[in-house]
């Protein structure tokens, strides 16, 4: 029974040990894709700087930075109470080990104290005629042997615990200079993490300096951001009243076929035929939305909500800014962004995030803006310099819609609306995380 306990026991240890390696593993990896991340938004920021004057953009690059160097602080620190665990487990193997080995050592010296002062062979043969009879004296034969294989067996387990025990000490060793490495790599971080909060400052000093001339830009953003408000509502409206009538039309088509089936007959001489039964009229299963009121718009529906958080992105870049209530800290400048900004390359393809239909192409002053159609859910695309579909094309996944333009800064950008019917959607929730 205990045998089977202690098994039992090896082996939970040994899923644990597997288990931490995969977080372990798992860890590194992540901290390796949040360093990425880092360097690919500070070639941006840097990018910008080159390019354009202090804007929120700036903020918005240094706010991205600043976290995730806390997310890389966080999982170093996580590595760390791994390899403490580690080593605590290591001390404790060595703290046993080593008491086993102080036992084993005490018992071999009994048992070759033991054999030293029997040593004589007339004890050895006093030992074994002593016996009262034949089948006595072959247990004690029996009896040495084994007795010998005894101290044979504590020769070898000294032996073997002396190198388990050099093993784990070794092992203990390799953990505390780990330990070390990474307390160093932590330290180097938050040297990074204060750097960056500097930068930070900075920004947010020069931002505050140009209040105005920030104040008279996001006055400019929100009249944009109202004209294409505006369309976003007159083209949902018109689906809307567009589903409404086809709804009425096929109810009308319903109402008459039904009808038809009921209609009395006219002959006087009253044929002898069984009158056919009344139909009822087909009932139309329930819809959350006008806009899905075919099995196509429902399976496409159902299909974009399906893919929450894993559409792919409309363009190359990263978020210049980020959906909804934005601000500069210290100024009153605020706005609300309807969609995300993406920064990219200007001349960079624009596609669909999902299957649809394209409902609107548009002018914005010289820029384009595209709107498709997935069911209840739309999706815009601003900021175009040229679109390459039209109204009521089907589009795929992937597909090209257009070209990016540059915004007022001189780079490359693309505004992405996503809204449920009538009512605006955060899509950094949508897009899968690159």
């Amino acid at each position: 029974m205990q045998k089977i306990i202690l098994t039992a026991a090896a082996f939970f240890f040994c899923l644990i040990t597997l288990a931490q390696g995969g977080n372990k593993d798992e860890l590194i990896k992540q901290r390796l894709q949040l360093k990425k991340e880092i360097e690919q938004t500070e070639q941006a920021l840097n990018e910008t700087k080159r390019t354009t004057k202090e804007n929120i953009v700036h903020l918005n690059h240094i706010n991205r930075i600043i976290d995730l160097q806390g997310n890389v602080i966080d999982n170093i620190t996580g590595q760390l109470k791994y390899i403490e665990d580690d080593i605590y487990h290591s001390q404790r193997e060595v703290n046993k080990e080593s008491h086993d080995l102080d036992t084993l050592k005490q018992e071999y010296a009994k048992s070759m104290v033991y054999a030293y002062k029997n040593r004589n062979n007339y004890d050895f043969l006093n030992f074994i005629f002593s016996a009262s009879s034949f089948n006595d004296a072959i247990k004690r034969i029996t009896y040495l042997k084994s007795y010998r294989n005894y101290r044979e067996k504590q020769g070898d387990n000294i032996l073997r615990i002396q190198a388990l025990l050099g093993q784990r000490i070794n092992e203990l060793s390799g953990n505390k200079d780990k330990k070390n490495v990474i307390l160093k790599e932590k330290n180097h971080e938050l040297t990074e993490l204060e750097k960056q909060q500097e930068e930070k400052v900075k920004i947010v000093a020069k931002l505050k300096g140009r209040e105005k001339e920030l104040t008279s830009e996001v006055i400019k953003k929100r009249k944009q951001d109202a004209k294409i408000k505006n369309l976003i509502t007159a083209m949902i409206n018109r689906e809307i009243a567009l589903a409404t009538k086809k709804k009425a039309e096929d109810d009308r088509i319903e109402r008459e076929k039904a009808a038809k089936l009921n209609k009395p007959t006219t002959d006087n001489s009253k044929p002898d035929v069984v009158a056919r039964p009344k139909v009822k009229e087909r009932k139309q299963p329930e819809v959350a939305s006008i806009l899905v009121n075919t099995e196509a718009d429902r399976e496409l529906n159902a299909d974009f909500e399906r893919n929450q958080h894993s559409l792919p992105w409309p363009v190359d870049g990263f978020i210049l800014v980020h959906y909804g209530h934005n601000a500069i800290p210290g100024t009153n400048v605020v706005w609300d962004n309807p969609g995300v900004t993406i920064g990219t390359q200007i001349g960079a393809t624009v596609k669909a995030v999902f299957d649809g239909e394209v409902t609107l192409v548009n002018f914005m002053e010289d820029k384009q803006l595209v709107f498709i159609k997935h069911g209840k859910y739309f999706t815009v695309y601003s900021n175009l310099s040229s679109a390459s579909v039209q109204r009521g094309q089907t589009v795929k996944t992937g597909q090209i819609i257009g070209k990016a333009a540059a915004n007022d800064d001189g780079q490359g950008q693309v505004d992405l609306i996503l809204m449920k019917e009538t009512n605006n959607v955060n899509p950094e929730n949508w897009l899968r995380r690159k």
